[in-house]
């Protein structure tokens, strides 16, 4: 990969990782007795619904192209974009763990960091998606709406962070989810066109 990739990819990243803790720190100032300009529904399930189709689709390009290239799609699941950062896998997990799992955090009040299955394929992700895009239809705007106010409490270890349902979507799932979802950085780098 050409060193202006490398840079772009990299300033993209730490770009993403501002914003989202902007979005993070402000979004935590939200309180209970504000109203939204738009609904529960709007900012998350409907959100989801339109971002994970996409995510799918940059998968199954990425299939076509690497398959006729040749390339073995489960070296791309493994691939990272710095040796430091999740794999592929981990980034694809996590979209589906913060849209799907986030609605149902929403339902449970609870919400704690993903256990990731082990040994995921290329097709796995793909799989992982439609599943979760499919699970998304199963819930409605009232549904959604019904939550809100209600309280999401995060746990990681001993940590420990309470949301009503508007903050841990705007605050801390959306910018996870958007976070997360660099398949298409992930796969540009390796030359998808």
């Amino acid at each position: 990969m050409d060193e202006f990739w490398k840079w772009w990819i990299l300033s993209m990243v730490t770009i993403n990782t501002c914003i989202n803790s902007i979005v993070f720190i402000v979004g935590r100032k939200f309180k209970k007795e504000k109203n939204m300009s738009i609904s529960l529904s709007d900012a998350s399930l409907k959100t989801y619904r339109q971002l994970l189709p996409a995510s799918l689709a940059i998968m199954k390009k990425a299939e076509k192209y690497f398959t006729d290239e040749g390339a073995n799609l489960n070296d791309l699941a493994e691939m990272r974009l710095i040796e430091d950062m999740a794999p592929l896998t981990f980034q694809v997990f996590s979209v589906a763990h913060h849209s799907v799992g986030a609605i149902d955090a929403l339902k449970t009040g609870k919400f704690a960091p993903p256990k990731m299955p082990e040994n995921l394929s290329f097709n796995d992700l793909i799989d992982m998606l439609e599943n979760a895009e499919e699970k998304l239809k199963h819930f409605s705007d009232e549904d959604i709406n019904s939550l809100s106010g209600k309280e999401v409490m995060f746990r990681m270890g001993q940590i420990e962070w309470a949301f009503t349902a508007e903050d841990f979507i705007l605050s801390f799932s959306l910018p996870n989810f958007y976070f997360h979802a660099v398949s298409y950085t992930h796969l540009r780098a390796h030359e998808t066109d």
